[in-house]
């Protein structure tokens, strides 16, 4: 596969995930970083998004939980979660979703975690 098919499939799956992240992603790292755009493209969104075993809603449900484990990422977890929701994730599921993680992470992440649900599902 070459860079640009690489690239224009990451770009229609994160169209699919968040249409608005699609053009984002390029445009506001072009200033500083325009590679790490790229490689948000072609490695995340077309290479490992698109391998077969999972559908985009288990992917979501995945990525939100990794951010959320890691604790400092309340940017990406939010593009996430209006990404879960997008593709068909139910509130009820992702606020599951951080429930089950509490004996393995702790209340503070997910406290944080539903904090930035609580923002994201308030503006749709």
């Amino acid at each position: 596969m070459s860079d640009k098919t690489r690239l224009e499939n990451g770009q229609e799956t994160l169209a699919k995930v968040d249409g608005a992240a699609a053009a984002n992603v390029m445009h506001s790292l072009a200033d500083i970083a325009p590679d790490v755009g790229k490689y948000i493209l072609e490695f995340a969104f077309s290479d490992i998004y698109n391998r077969p075993g999972l559908d985009l809603k288990q992917r979501e449900m995945i990525t939100v939980t990794a951010l959320l484990i890691q604790g400092d990422t309340a940017d990406q977890l939010q593009v996430h979660l209006n990404g879960a929701l997008n593709v068909g994730l139910t509130k009820t599921e992702i606020v599951e979703t951080m429930i089950q993680c509490i004996p393995y992470i702790g209340f503070p992440r997910v406290l944080n975690g539903l904090t930035d649900a609580r923002r994201v599902f308030e503006t749709r």
